[in-house]
C-alpha cells in the first residue's frame, strides 16, 4: 500500500492519519496522531472456523510506557496485566465498532491498538476508536462505516473537542460520541449534574465533528483506491425458518402475551415450546427431509431461527400493541423496593435495592488515605482513585452454574460506569477525608443490573454516613426499531436487552445527569432519537428515587462504629522528616504506642487514624506537640534520657530533645548531676534559648508554679 497522510483539523486542534507505513502485514494499519500522542492500529481478518454461530471479534487495546518515557515498575519491569483504564478502553473501542459489521459475518476479526507515544495532554482512547475504523477499512473488511469518535468537554458554558486531561479534570463533563453515516452509534458520559438538554445539546455538538472524521475516512479511502466492501450475506435457506414459524409462531405469541410470567417462568416455557413442537418433530422426519438436513447442518440452527421467530414477535406485540412481555406500558417502571442496614455494622454501610427480579446489594467500607489505589502503571495523569466501585455478576444470579473467575471486561465496565455515575456528588477530600470502597454484588439479574448498582451504592453510602451532596438513581432504556417504527423503552428487562436495538443507561440526581452509556445493535440513530430517550428516563429516575428516599431521606450522622476514626492536621511540610524520624523510627514508636495510623503526604497534610477516637487523639496531640514551633519561655513535663558531666538531655516532647546545663539543674550548686538526676525521672523544664544551630537549651529555673501545673496538666492529655 502507498504511503498517504491526512490531517483534519477543527477547533484549533488536529487528527493526523498516517497509512502504508507501520505493521505492512496486517490487513489494515494506520498510525493516528494528535499533539504528541500517537496510536498505532490494525485490524485483522482470518477466515471463518467451522462452528462458529457469532462474530469472532476481539479487540485489544495496548499502552507501553515507553511512550510516555518510562520504565514499568515490578520485578519484571515491563508492561503485564493491563490496568482497568486499559481494559475500559478496549471496550471503548469494541461498543461502537461491533454492530457496524454485517450481522452474518462469522471471520475471525482482531483490532489492535497501541499507544507508541503521549503527550500526557492528548487522551488516546477517542483517537484508537476512530483509527480502529480506519484500520478494518484498510483491511477491506465488510464494515457498515467509516465510524468516528470525539471526546466533548465543557468549559463555562462552550463547549470543546476532544479537551485535554487538564480541560476535562476542570470542565462539567466528559462526553464520548461515536457516529456512522447512519447517526449515534454510541455514548459514553460522565457530568457534573447537568440538565438534559445541555447532554443532548453535547451529543449533537460531538456528532456534527465525528461526521468530518468520518467524511476524512472517505476522502482518505478513496485517495488509496479503495472501495468500500459491501459482501452480500450468504443465502440463507427459509424451509426450517417457515416451519418453525408455522409450529411455533402462534405458542410462543401466546407465551409473549403472558404477562404474569416471570423470567424463569417464560424462559421454561418458551424451552418446552422449542423442544416439544419443533425438535420433537424435527426428529422423527425422514433423515433425508430438507428441513432435517437443514438442522443437522448446524447443531444450533434450531436455537437461532426459534430465537429470531421469538425476536420478530416480542417485537412486533411492542410495536403494534404497545405491550410488553410483563404487560408494562412502555413508560413504565417495574416495583422497586429498597433495604439498608441489613447487613451488620462491622459492614460500614449496606443497601439492597430491588427492580423486578433485578437484586443488587451494596456495601461500603470506609478506609484511611493510604488505602486509596495507586494508579502507577499506566500512561494517563491521575495517579490514585480515592473512591472505588467495584461490580460482580456470579452466575447464580441468573440461575447457571460456572466457575467463578477474576472479573472480566464487562464486570470491570459496570463498576465503572457506576463509579462515574456517583463521583459527581461525593464530598470533597477536605471535608471528608475517607477512602471509600463500594461492592456491589448482582444477586439477581434480569436487566439494568449497573444502574441497580448506581442505586444500592447511593442507598449503602448514605447508610455509611457519607456525606453525599445529593443521592443519585438510574434507569436503563431500550429501542424497538422496525423501519420508520420506533418505540422507547423504560426499564428494560433481559428479553428487552437482549432481543431490542439498544440499552442506554442514565444516571443522575434530580438536579441532571452524572453518567450515560449507550451501546447500539444498529447501525446508528438521529439525535432526535436519543434526545427523546434522555428525557423518557428523566420521570423513571425520579420515581425510583422516590422510592429511595422513602426508606433513607439522607446521610446517617453517625459512621458505624467499626469506621475508623480519621482527624486531620496541617504541618510545615519540612517538619515531616521529624515525625518519620530515621528508618521511619518515630512514626512506628507513635504507632506503636497509640495504636493510630498515619499516612503523611507531600504537602504537610497529616491523617491520623484508628476505631477508638480516643486513640487517634492521642496520636495527634503527640505529632502536635512534636511540630510545635518552639519559643523561649515554653514549660514542659520531660523525662531525662541520658547523663553526662556538664548536663541532663531531656525529651520534652516526642522526638524533642533539650539539654539542661548542670547550672540549671538547681538554683543552688550542684556538684554532680547524679546527685540531682536519673534516667528516667520526670522533670518540669523550660525553654531557655534556641541557639542559631536548633540545639534547646532547658532550665528548671524560674518556673512559676502555674506554668507547671499548666505544664502537668497538658502532658496529662490521652
Amino acid at each position: 500500500m502507498k504511503e498517504l497522510n491526512k490531517s483534519i483539523s477543527f477547533d484549533g486542534r488536529d487528527i493526523r492519519l498516517k497509512v502504508g507505513t507501520f505493521a505492512p502485514q496486517a490487513g489494515g494499519a494506520v498510525l493516528i496522531e494528535s499533539g504528541d500522542t500517537a496510536v498505532l492500529v490494525t485490524a485483522t481478518r482470518a477466515a471463518a472456523r467451522e462452528g462458529i454461530d457469532f462474530l469472532p471479534l476481539l479487540v485489544d487495546y495496548e499502552e507501553r510506557l515507553y511512550a510516555a518515557g518510562r520504565i514499568p515498575g515490578g520485578f519484571l519491569r515491563r508492561e503485564g496485566r493491563p490496568p482497568e483504564k486499559v481494559i475500559l478502553t478496549s471496550r471503548l473501542i469494541d461498543r461502537p465498532l461491533r454492530p457496524l459489521f454485517p450481522q452474518w459475518l462469522r471471520d475471525d476479526i482482531q483490532i489492535v491498538a497501541t499507544t507508541l507515544s503521549m503527550d500526557e495532554l492528548v487522551p488516546p482512547d477517542v483517537l484508537a476508536v476512530t483509527g480502529a475504523s480506519v484500520a478494518v477499512l484498510l483491511a477491506k473488511i465488510p464494515f457498515n462505516g467509516p465510524m468516528a469518535a470525539v471526546r466533548v468537554g465543557l468549559l463555562g458554558d462552550d463547549f470543546i473537542i476532544n479537551p485535554t486531561y487538564g480541560e476535562i479534570e476542570k470542565g462539567d463533563l466528559d462526553l464520548v460520541v461515536a457516529g456512522s453515516p447512519d447517526g449515534v452509534v454510541m455514548v459514553e458520559a460522565g457530568a457534573n449534574q447537568l440538565p438534559e438538554r445541555d447532554i443532548i445539546e453535547a451529543i449533537e455538538f460531538g456528532y456534527e465533528a465525528a461526521s468530518d472524521l468520518i467524511r476524512a475516512q472517505q476522502e482518505l479511502i478513496a485517495d488509496l483506491g479503495i472501495e468500500l466492501v459491501h459482501e452480500e450475506a450468504p443465502p440463507v435457506d427459509p424451509t426450517l425458518e417457515n416451519f418453525i414459524r408455522e409450529r411455533a409462531g402462534e405458542p410462543v405469541k401466546g407465551i409473549l402475551a403472558e404477562f404474569e410470567l416471570d423470567k424463569n417462568a417464560r424462559d421454561a416455557a418458551l424451552d418446552e415450546i422449542k423442544e416439544t413442537l419443533v425438535a420433537a418433530a424435527i426428529a422423527e422426519m425422514p433423515e433425508d427431509d430438507p428441513i432435517r438436513a437443514a438442522a443437522a447442518a448446524n447443531g444450533k440452527a434450531v436455537d437461532n431461527v426459534f430465537k429470531d421467530v421469538t425476536k420478530k414477535l416480542m417485537r412486533r406485540q411492542i410495536l403494534e400493541d404497545g405491550v410488553r412481555v410483563d404487560g408494562r406500558r412502555l413508560d413504565e417502571v417495574r416495583p422497586v423496593s429498597c433495604l439498608v442496614s441489613l447487613l451488620p455494622k462491622r459492614v460500614h454501610g449496606s443497601g439492597l435495592f430491588n427492580r423486578g427480579q433485578t437484586q443488587v446489594l451494596s456495601a461500603v467500607t470506609l478506609g484511611t488515605p493510604g488505602d486509596a489505589q495507586e494508579l502507577a502503571d499506566d500512561l494517563h495523569p491521575e495517579d490514585e482513585k480515592r473512591y472505588l466501585h467495584h461490580y460482580n455478576f456470579p452466575p447464580f444470579s441468573v440461575g447457571e452454574t460456572k466457575p467463578l473467575r477474576a472479573p472480566g471486561r464487562r464486570e470491570i465496565g459496570h463498576g465503572a460506569l457506576a463509579e462515574r455515575a456517583i463521583v459527581p456528588v461525593l464530598p470533597p477530600q477536605e471535608e471528608f477525608p475517607y477512602v471509600i470502597r463500594v461492592v456491589s454484588e448482582v444477586l439477581s439479574s434480569n436487566g439494568s443490573t449497573s444502574m441497580g448498582s448506581v442505586c444500592g451504592s447511593t442507598l449503602a453510602l448514605m447508610d455509611a454516613g457519607v456525606p453525599i451532596s445529593k443521592p443519585v438513581s438510574g434507569a436503563a432504556m431500550g429501542l424497538i426499531k422496525e423501519g420508520d417504527e420506533v418505540r422507547i423503552l423504560t426499564d428494560i428487562q433481559g428479553i428487552e436487552d437482549f432481543l431490542g436495538d439498544m440499552d442506554f443507561k442514565v444516571a443522575g440526581t434530580d438536579t441532571g445527569v452524572t453518567a450515560l452509556q449507550m451501546d447500539m445493535k444498529i447501525t446508528g440513530l438521529p439525535v432526535e432519537i436519543i434526545a427523546k430517550a434522555v428525557h423518557q428516563a428523566k420521570p423513571a429516575r425520579a420515581h425510583i428515587l422516590e422510592k429511595m428516599l422513602g426508606t433513607i431521606s439522607k446521610p446517617r450522622a453517625e459512621l458505624s462504629p467499626f469506621a475508623p476514626r480519621l482527624l486531620t492536621i496541617k504541618i510545615d511540610p519540612d517538619m515531616i522528616g521529624t515525625i518519620i524520624g530515621p528508618g521511619g523510627k518515630t512514626i512506628k514508636g507513635i504507632t506503636e504506642e497509640t495504636g493510630a495510623k498515619i499516612d503523611i503526604e507531600d504537602d504537610g497534610t497529616v491523617t491520623i487514624s484508628a476505631i477508638d477516637a480516643e486513640k487517634a487523639k492521642r496520636a495527634r496531640t503527640i505529632i502536635q506537640n512534636m511540630t510545635r514551633k518552639l519559643s523561649a519561655g515554653d514549660v514542659y513535663v520531660g523525662r531525662v534520657t541520658r547523663i553526662i558531666p556538664i548536663g541532663a538531655f531531656v525529651e520534652f516532647l516526642p522526638g524533642k530533645e533539650g539539654m539542661i546545663h548542670i547550672s540549671q539543674i538547681a538554683d543552688y550548686r550542684v556538684g554532680k548531676v547524679e546527685d540531682e538526676l536519673s534516667v528516667g525521672d520526670e522533670v518540669i523544664v523550660k525553654v531557655r534559648e534556641i541557639d542559631p544551630k536548633g540545639r534547646i537549651n532547658l532550665t528548671r529555673l524560674g518556673i512559676h508554679p502555674d506554668e507547671a501545673a499548666a505544664a502537668k496538666a497538658a502532658a496529662a492529655v490521652k
